[in-house]
C-alpha cells in the first residue's frame, strides 16, 4: 500500500477557505475516481509561520500505476482548479510513501 501525500502552504487569510474547498471539492472528486482511498487532512504544527498555515492531505493508493492514472485523468484538473481559485496563495508539493508496517 502506498500513501500519496501533498503538503500545502496556504496564506493565513485563505487557510479557512482552503480547508473548506479541500473538503467540498477536492476530496469528493478524488474519491469519485475510485483510484484513491481513505483521505486524511492534517494541519502541520511543526511549521509555524505568521503569514501561512501548512496542511497535509493524504490518500491511500494501491500502486504507483493507479496513482499515475489518477493524476493524468483527475489530478491535473484538480490542480488547475486549485490554482484558479487560490492563485499564488496556496502551493503544494507531493511525496509518495510506501507503508512498511502497520500496528
Amino acid at each position: 500500500m502506498l500513501v500519496y501525500n501533498t503538503t500545502y502552504h496556504v496564506t493565513f487569510d485563505d487557510a479557512r477557505n482552503f480547508v473548506i474547498w479541500i473538503h467540498q471539492v477536492y476530496i469528493p472528486q478524488a474519491l469519485a475516481s475510485g483510484l484513491l482511498d481513505k483521505p486524511r487532512l492534517c494541519k502541520i504544527l511543526s511549521h509555524h509561520d505568521e503569514d501561512s498555515e501548512c496542511f497535509s492531505l493524504q490518500f491511500e493508493v494501491e500502486s504507483s500505476a493507479r496513482l499515475h492514472e489518477w493524476y493524468v485523468k483527475h489530478g491535473e484538473k484538480l490542480l488547475q482548479e486549485m490554482q484558479k481559485v487560490f492563485k499564488d496563495k496556496a502551493a503544494g508539493f507531493t511525496t509518495l510513501m510506501e507503508v512498511i508496517e502497520e500496528h
